[in-house]
């Protein structure tokens, strides 16, 4: 397995931009993503309706280029996540994140023993070519491993899902963050303004990242002078301006 750049970069204090993918689920995308210069990549399974097929087809392409590829499952359970990283994923995203237990949950299905419970299936042999305990140990170093705070519980509990061994970062989930604080779409309350303070601090006194989906580059610039360290963009927040630009354009050169 090869070395994972976004892990190495973000352990020195570095930063890591990627993409998400919420309708280019096609295997063509990782090369898109990877042309575009991408750290990273993350396929959404919680909110499309893909379906294990789907990303091991992805994940078939995604893994020979040099943007490291990963999956968002819908929930923390053993299945979704183990089967994820089966079907080729080199790291996943957990959404819903509460509690200490939950994220030792992730980490026990994202890991090989004698660190993780994840159960070891037929792999290729170019995968073990220097034996099968060379390949877990790979996996088990490798492997990103990136929860999501979304919930009022989970900002009360960041100090301990953040410092739980083996995750890698946490990803902050805005908008749910602010439904369960009864306000949707509300992003300037103090008790929003709160919870980031808080998420920020505690990524601080750990070491580890906190990243966000970002709406804009403005947005962006924002989100990394506040402390985030990882920034996603969304391939719909992509594509539809850059669309309408160039729409635009025929249309004002055709007046």
């Amino acid at each position: 397995m090869r070395e994972n750049p976004v892990k190495r970069t973000l352990a020195e204090g570095g930063t890591a931009f990627g993409l998400m993918m919420f309708e280019l689920g096609t295997v063509g995308s990782p090369r898109l993503a990877d042309s575009a210069g991408a750290d990273f990549v993350i396929w959404d399974m919680e909110h499309t309706g893909w379906t294990t097929e789907t990303v091991r087809q992805v994940m078939a392409a995604a893994r020979l280029c040099r943007t490291w590829p990963l999956v968002r499952v819908p929930r923390a359970e053993y299945h979704l996540i183990a089967t994820a990283l089966d079907a080729g994923a080199m790291g996943v995203m957990v959404p819903m994140v509460e509690t200490r237990e939950q994220a030792q949950l992730i980490v026990d299905s994202t890991k090989y023993p004698p660190i993780g419970k994840r159960g070891l299936g037929a792999v290729y042999p170019d995968m073990t070519e220097d034996g099968v305990a060379d390949w877990a140990e790979a996996s088990n170093r490798e492997t990103l491993v990136w929860p999501l705070i979304e919930t009022v519980t989970g900002v009360e509990n960041a100090g301990e899902i953040f410092a739980t061994p083996g995750i890698d970062g946490v990803w902050f989930g805005f908008h749910d963050l602010a439904c369960s604080l009864g306000a949707p779409g509300r992003f300037d309350t103090p008790e929003f303004a709160a919870a980031v303070s808080h998420l920020l601090d505690v990524s601080k006194q750990t070491g580890k990242p906190l990243g966000r989906l970002a709406t804009s580059v403005e947005d962006g610039r924002r989100l990394l002078d506040q402390g985030f360290r990882i920034l996603a963009a969304g391939d719909i927040m992509v594509l539809v301006p850059a669309l309408r630009g160039f729409l635009d354009g025929f249309r004002e050169a055709g007046d």
